[in-house]
């Protein structure tokens, strides 16, 4: 009697460790991630995530689904990255350079005229990505892939032939970098993130900015500013990033799954750039503003406030930034 109570209790202990494996394995296969982007579901960031994310979706068979936030409805831009180091989102979208007072090599792509095309760009993120993956593995991240946006040009009410037209400007603000050139230029920096640009500019917060024609065209920049100015003068990345403990939670086919979807909207996004870039500037001329090259003299003065920004940069990033700029010079 005695052996079939133990019996059937050790028949119990196996029926519900059986039922406690199926639970896990079917916790395993199938994840739910959530995505925040501060962008709007139109940008062609936004899209490209999207795309990623249903190409995931597929490849796994519906075990990894993630779903896409836009327009910082999850979290505003400047807390995606937090969220996703402390776990509340499991993947997320960053713009790289509005972190540069945490760490200088973040800022790398927003010093003005130091990549200041495409290719560029590209031999610039090769030469800093082994310094960005290891400070993100420090933060228990990982850098899935990063896509440019186009080059950034001055938006202003009135024609500039010089710097000094910009004097006493209201200048939005949305990293350390876009502050600085304020205060170089003798503009009055006021900090205000891309969901709420186009409040800004219909109250006359801000009056003037640079960004890309698609940041221009997204926050209908031209009912109220008339002029741009095509600087080319740098191409900050968004990153999208994943926190390397919920990576580490998928299967292995899942996370392989993750890597080329992630590889492939990289090399898909960086092409969309640069067709956007052309498109965008086009909807701009549509929509009645007026597209320009810098003068030789606003040129000049912009260059000069890239070469100052460039050496206050290596002073605060030290041997490790200098070591990136020389990496990206031999390329």
């Amino acid at each position: 009697m005695k052996l079939l109570v133990r019996l059937h209790s050790v028949l119990a202990g196996l029926g519900a460790a059986a039922a406690m494996a199926v639970v896990s394995t079917t916790a395993h296969a199938q994840a739910k991630w959530d995505l925040p982007a501060a962008y709007p579901a139109t940008n062609y960031h936004t899209e490209n995530l999207v795309q990623f994310a249903n190409d995931v979706d597929k490849v796994t068979g519906g075990k990894l689904k993630i779903t896409v936030h836009p327009n910082a409805s999850l979290f505003k831009a400047d807390q995606i990255k937090r969220a996703v180091q402390g776990g509340q989102a499991q993947i997320g979208e960053v713009l790289l350079v509005n972190f540069q007072n945490e760490w200088q090599l973040f800022g790398i792509d927003g010093l003005p005229f130091l990549a200041d095309s495409y290719a560029d760009s590209m031999k610039l993120y090769k030469a800093s990505k082994p310094a960005l993956e290891k400070k993100l593995a420090e933060q228990g991240l990982m850098l899935l892939y990063t896509v440019p946006w186009p080059p950034q040009g001055i938006y202003v009410k009135k024609p500039i032939a010089s710097a000094a037209d910009l004097k006493g400007v209201k200048w939005r603000a949305y990293s350390p970098a876009t502050a600085r050139i304020a205060e170089l230029v003798g503009a009055q920096p006021v900090t205000v993130q891309a969901a709420e640009l186009s409040q800004a500019l219909a109250t006359g917060v801000v009056e003037s900015y640079m960004s890309s024609g698609s940041t221009g065209y997204d926050s209908k920049t031209y009912e109220h500013i008339k002029y741009w100015y095509d600087t080319q003068a740098w191409l900050p990345k968004n990153a999208v990033l994943v926190n390397k403990a919920a990576f580490d939670a998928l299967d292995k086919a899942s996370q392989a799954a993750l890597l080329k979807a992630g590889a492939d909207a990289e090399t898909r996004g960086w092409a969309l750039s640069q067709q956007k870039n052309g498109e965008y500037i086009d909807l701009l001329k549509k929509n009645g503003m007026t597209i320009l090259p810098p003068s030789p003299q606003l040129k000049a003065d912009m260059k000069k406030v890239g070469d100052t920004m460039l050496k206050e940069w290596l002073d605060k990033a030290g041997p490790e930034g200098q070591a990136v700029v020389d990496a990206y010079k031999k390329l």
